[in-house]
Order: structure tokens, then C-alpha cells, then sequence
């Protein structure tokens, strides 16, 4: 039986999803699904629309055999700690394939970017041409150009680079695949039965209908309050403010950045505008979201140096196929498997509750503590 694994957001869960998982099931008739979620903020730095268990619900529902959490500090950090946080997860658990989407759906192109990554050579010309003041991913791309490969910014085909070659650097024993995606990453039109899930997020700030691109299962959830990063702009002004002196101590804050952020601050009053105006050539949108949330949940550079390596599985919800599998694996795993907060009192996990409760503060006071809760005493959901 061939074990797959799935590295998603599912912010929110939308049929593209529903599409990518049975493609999967295609390609992989009798396989068993293990995917790798994200919990209350994203790679991108912004709050879940829809909490963990929903999101694991909806996975299970769809075929998913075993969902576990990727930690916060994996989860809304650059893509290459992103998916090395992910991947080790699925590698721990015997994942012998990867699925994910690709705008180019051209694998064999892909790997060929990935083993030029690898290159010393490479490396050093990315170096200097971020010391000409371009942010990290156009660098790679200007470096990719001096190896004759075309340019490349699709979203889903560069991390699709990066899962290659964190696979290929820690010599996992993990096949990458692709599938084609349905729908531009950016685009935020609502249309048809596929839509992307910026436009879905989009959508329902304005309180537009997105019954067509959701499953049915899922729309009891996003009924309710949808939280953004404006929500949290009060807690995150006062989180500069107090850690004026040393903000820099947040991991993602270089040295310098912090200043602009503290002389810009006073002179705006939401958070979309303190990030258009901290952004620039060097530091782009989504590097500052990431470093915002990273103030906001008081995630440190020296929190980051203890927390570089995951440190247990922690299993959100299984099928039968997926109980039966751990069962006989459980032996060969070597790490822990946490089906309840009390289990265990790993540094990531306790951190993983502080910033639960960070995204709680937001909500109504009966939903606040309704999260709060679930945290520390909802065990694996079971389908």
C-alpha cells in the first residue's frame, strides 16, 4: 500500500481541494492519505478562516486518512523552513509519496531547478544579488536565469521547488508528484465551481456567496465571525509599542526593519496600511505579514533556535484505514505521537497553546473560550 502525503492550508477548504484529493485517489487507488495541515495562522502570516478541527473534519470527510498539525513555528515561517517542518512529518510517518499542486505541472523542469538550488555556486549568486537590495525570491529567480532556466513566480511551482529539494538535501525517501492546478493562486474572482482561496477569503469579508466553491459540509463554518489580521492590529500596535527597545528579538525582524516599522507605526491606523508601508524592493508583502505575526504571537529568534527540529506528531484526526496503520507502525515511528495536549509538555506544543489563545483573543467572549478549550481537550477527530 503506497502512503501519501498532502502538505495544505485549506484556508478554507474549497473544491479545488476536493479535486487535488481525488486526483490523488486516481493516482493512488488503494493508498493511504496522510496530510500535514496548518493550524491557527498560515505560511503567509494570516489567521485561519476556519479552526483546525473544522479543517480537519472536512479532510476526513473527503478522504484523508491521518491529519496532523504542523507546528507554528514551521508553519508561518519562509517556504524552505515551511516545508522542512512539513515534509520531516510526513517522512516520520513513512510517507513514500508527495502530491501537490503545480501551475506548470512540469516535474522534470522542476527537479532540474531544485538540484541547481543546491548548488554552492548557486547560492553565492543569490547572496550577491540580495546585497544589490532584491528581496529573496526574485534573487533566486535572477539566479535561476544565470543557469539558462526561464523564470519562474507561480506560488505553487516554487514551493514545489522547495519540497524537491528539501527532499533531495535530507535525502528523504519520498517521491514528489504534481498535479495541475485548476485555478490562478491570486486570482480573486469568485466564478464557476473552482475558485482560488484568496478570492474565497476575499469573498467572504464582503459577505459574498461562495456556496458554489465550497462544499455544503463546510458552509456551517464560515457563517460565523471570519477573522483577519485587522482583528489582531490593536494587539499586534501594542506588542511594538511595548518591545520598542529590542523588537528586533521577534523572529524575521532584521536589523534596520525595525526601525521603519516604529517610525511608520504612528502614522497609520489599520494593519493594511502598516504593512504597505513597511514593504519594499527587499522586503516583500508576504515577508512582512510573517514577521507581523510573528510580533504578534511574541515569536522569538531564540524560540526559533530551540524549535528547529519537530519534535512530536501531533495527530488531529484519523479514519479507520488510518488507526490501523498507525497501530502497526507506531513501533517504527520515532516520535511521539500526541492525541492530547496533557501528553506531553514540549516547548512547541505549549507554544502552540499560547498562540491558540493569541487567535481566540479576537472572537466573542463564548467563542474565545470555546477555542481555548478545544485546544487542550479535544482528542483526534475520527470519521
Amino acid at each position: 500500500m503506497e502512503i501519501v502525503g498532502i502538505i495544505a492550508e485549506y484556508n478554507p477548504f474549497h473544491n479545488g481541494h476536493i479535486y487535488h484529493l481525488e486526483q490523488v485517489k486516481k493516482l493512488f487507488p488503494d493508498s493511504l492519505i496522510v496530510l500535514v495541515l496548518s493550524g491557527c495562522f498560515t505560511e503567509r502570516g494570516i489567521p485561519s478562516v476556519i479552526s483546525k478541527w473544522d479543517k480537519t473534519r472536512l479532510a476526513l470527510k473527503y478522504g484523508v486518512d491521518l491529519v496532523v498539525e504542523l507546528p507554528y513555528p514551521f508553519a508561518t515561517q519562509s517556504a524552505d523552513i515551511f516545508a522542512y517542518g512539513a515534509l520531516s512529518l510526513l517522512n516520520a510517518l513513512g510517507v513514500n509519496d508527495l502530491v501537490f499542486g503545480s501551475e506548470s505541472n512540469d516535474l522534470e523542469r522542476l527537479e532540474r531547478m531544485a538540484s541547481i538550488e543546491l548548488q554552492n555556486d548557486y547560492q553565492e549568486s543569490v547572496k550577491k544579488i540580495i546585497q544589490q537590495g532584491n528581496n529573496y525570491p526574485t534573487a533566486l529567480m535572477k539566479a535561476l536565469k544565470e543557469y539558462g532556466e526561464e523564470e519562474i513566480s507561480d506560488p505553487n511551482d516554487l514551493l514545489g521547488i522547495t519540497y524537491i529539494k528539501v527532499i533531495k538535501e535530507q535525502k528523504m525517501k519520498i517521491k514528489p508528484l504534481t498535479i495541475a492546478r485548476t485555478s490562478p493562486y491570486h486570482d480573486e474572482k469568485v466564478e464557476g465551481s473552482i475558485a482560488s482561496a484568496t478570492a474565497i477569503r476575499k469573498a467572504l469579508i464582503e459577505k459574498k456567496d461562495v456556496s458554489k466553491v465550497v462544499p455544503k459540509e463546510e458552509l456551517p463554518y464560515l457563517q460565523g465571525f471570519i477573522p483577519t489580521m485587522e482583528d489582531y492590529f490593536p494587539f499586534l500596535k501594542y506588542q511594538i509599542i511595548a518591545n520598542s527597545c529590542n523588537l528586533d528579538k521577534f523572529q524575521s525582524v532584521d536589523e534596520g526593519i525595525d526601525k521603519r516599522i516604529l517610525k511608520v507605526l504612528s502614522t497609520v491606523n489599520s494593519y493594511e496600511e502598516l504593512v504597505q508601508k513597511v514593504k519594499s524592493k527587499r522586503y516583500t508583502q508576504a515577508r512582512i505579514q510573517r514577521m507581523f505575526c510573528h510580533i504578534l504571537c511574541a515569536f522569538t529568534k531564540e524560540e526559533a533556535k530551540r524549535m528547529k527540529e519537530v519534535s512530536y506528531i501531533r495527530l488531529l484526526g484519523f479514519s479507520t484505514k488510518g488507526q490501523k496503520y498507525l497501530n502497526k507502525k507506531k513501533k517504527e515511528i520515532v516520535l511521539p505521537i500526541i492525541t492530547r495536549y496533557a501528553q506531553s509538555d514540549d516547548v512547541m506544543l505549549v507554544k502552540e497553546k499560547q498562540v491558540t489563545e493569541i487567535y481566540a483573543s479576537c472572537f466573542s467572549k463564548e467563542d474565545q473560550e470555546r477555542i481555548e478549550k478545544m485546544e487542550y481537550q479535544t482528542p483526534p477527530i475520527q470519521s
